[in-house]
């Protein structure tokens, strides 16, 4: 069985790569692996034409041909192969704003992908439900992200005192404005991975929040973040699927998140939950953690157990007995 992977230019972003080369790893012990990067960036008609250029030379009849996300319209260049596209989310529709944009989106991005693929991957039971409200498909099933193995749990003594709080990620989504807002007067250190920009910056200074940032981490880096802090604030308003909250979860730190879903799909019932957009909300739950030993140390305990539910072996099984059907 032969498999080509297929992801966006490297510069567009690494969380694709990151979460499919831990599940790479564990099917090419049964499979002939090759992966293909585009080499174009962008999304425009320009780019779509280099990218699926470079795409079809590497069509082979005897090959399964997986898009791995975001570049759902190489699979132009892929009619009459075996095809899977998996779909990581609807925000490239769901953000746009521009009716124009929003049709090419849509045309090339959704409709003639799933017309042309021979199974399409979700990653979420929200993700799959959300392509469904736009498009009518029998093609859709759902199998999560795997977790990569080098976030192993190691128990930390959980600083009552002063916590750090890490928060991955500052785009429009991760709430990060109204985490800080919930935490002025509590004592805690917020660790916040990705550019912070300055009008974020700004507001951390009016409620006096101390902080500190990274970002361009190692995969070992992300593990080390993960291991130093107490906790882990993931309270996004749009998410595909959530891997800081399983992340988390795996290491062994309590997990901060949004009661809508994915998030509740992903993390059960072992994760400390927040309205989103309720200041209030964030701020209580944020205390609890801090000033209840038993609710912190059952959810991180659950969390733990919730978390093997993702395990690379566990989804490299799914996606290999997909593989065999089409082969």
């Amino acid at each position: 069985m032969k498999i080509n992977y297929y992801f966006r230019h490297p510069k567009v972003g690494h969380s694709i790569h990151r979460v499919f080369r831990t599940l790479i790893e564990e099917v090419e012990k049964s499979a002939d692996i090759s992966i293909l990067e585009m080499p174009n960036k962008g999304s425009m008609p320009l780019d779509l034409l280099k990218n699926n250029i470079y795409t079809y030379k590497s069509r082979d009849k005897n090959t399964i041909h997986h898009v791995t996300g975001h570049i759902h319209d190489v699979l132009l260049a892929l009619v009459g192969v075996k095809t899977v596209l998996t779909i990581h989310d609807l925000v490239f529709l769901d953000n746009v704003k521009n009716p124009l944009k929003k049709f090419y989106k849509w045309l090339f991005w959704l409709y003639l992908p799933l017309k042309i693929a021979d199974k399409v991957v979700c990653i979420s039971n929200q993700t799959k439900q959300n392509i469904l409200s736009k498009l009518n498909t029998d093609k859709l099933l759902v199998i999560y992200n795997a977790v990569d193995p080098i976030f192993s749990f190691q128990e930390k003594e959980f600083n009552k005192k002063k916590p750090i709080i890490l928060h991955i990620g500052t785009g429009w989504n991760k709430n990060l404005i109204k985490s800080i807002e919930a935490l002025e007067g509590i004592p805690c250190h917020l660790r916040i991975i990705g550019k912070i920009k300055e009008d974020q910056i700004n507001f951390l200074n009016k409620h006096g929040v101390e902080y500190s940032n990274a970002l361009n981490l190692t995969d070992l880096d992300i593990k080390n973040e993960y291991l130093n802090c107490d906790i882990v604030n993931f309270p996004s308003i749009y998410e595909g699927f959530g891997m800081p909250i399983i992340e988390g979860q795996q290491t062994g730190r309590i997990v901060v998140t949004s009661k809508i879903e994915p998030m509740i799909e992903v993390a059960q019932e072992a994760a400390a939950f927040v309205q989103p957009d309720d200041v209030a909300s964030i701020r209580q739950t944020y205390l609890k953690i801090i000033n209840d030993d038993l609710f912190r140390e059952e959810t991180i305990k659950n969390g733990y157990i919730n978390a093997q539910r993702f395990s690379v072996k566990n989804i490299s099984k799914q996606y290999i007995e997909l593989y065999k059907k089409l082969s």
